[in-house]
């Protein structure tokens, strides 16, 4: 009995054998980070001492915009949401390295007898004294409108905060650096403290 070959499939193959069936969700978020990782990088980079955190941050905030992909916003609003979510991710950052320097600084304490002398470095200029003599809120606010650039409703969505808010907290920052900046440097930190004070229920 002759056996009849069987002759090679020569048809189409489906595409979908080949590649994986399109996922809207998956190129969505692709499309979001490529679209908006340097900005948001640059962002926490400016805020951190090191590029290696500004990275590590970064890779948790686009996890949490993944998880949260469809509560991200689309158009202009994009932008101020990503730094809302960099905001949160780096305040636990600094939460957990404040409390590992406030260990390190307990053992050096037990460690060492202080002598009183005060080795901290001067910034480089009166500006950036005054600025680093502000409140963590105010600093935060300027920041966002000089390294930012946004705008008060972007300001407003990053900080989860009313636009009139906004303009409110980013006209007393604007006066308090005004002062500070004029302030000999000896009064600074007293100026910074009672300004901090005045403005808490703000």
């Amino acid at each position: 009995m002759t056996q009849t070959p069987i002759k090679a499939w020569a048809g189409p193959v489906s595409e979908g054998a080949v590649h994986p069936p399109p996922d809207p969700r998956r190129d969505r978020f692709e499309e979001l980070f490529g679209a908006h990782r340097e900005a948001v990088l640059g962002y926490l980079h400016r805020r951190t001492d090191s590029g290696y955190d500004a990275a590590d941050l970064l890779a948790d905030t686009f996890l949490i915009a993944w998880r949260r992909l469809d509560d991200v916003p689309s158009g202009v609003q994009t932008r101020p949401w990503l730094y809302g979510v960099a905001r949160r991710v780096l305040a636990n950052h600094r939460r957990g390295v404040g409390r590992r320097h406030a260990l390190a600084t307990k053992l050096r304490e037990e460690l060492t007898e202080p002598d009183g002398t005060d080795r901290s470095l001067p910034d480089d200029s009166p500006a950036a004294r005054a600025f680093s003599a502000l409140p963590d809120q105010d600093r935060e606010l300027l920041s966002l409108v000089a390294w930012e650039d946004l705008d008060t409703a972007q300001i407003a969505t990053v900080l989860g905060i009313t636009r009139n808010a906004v303009r409110i907290r980013l006209h007393r920052a604007r006066k308090r650096f005004a002062k500070l900046l004029s302030a000999p440097l000896a009064n600074r930190k007293l100026v910074a403290l009672t300004e901090e004070t005045s403005h808490e229920d703000a």
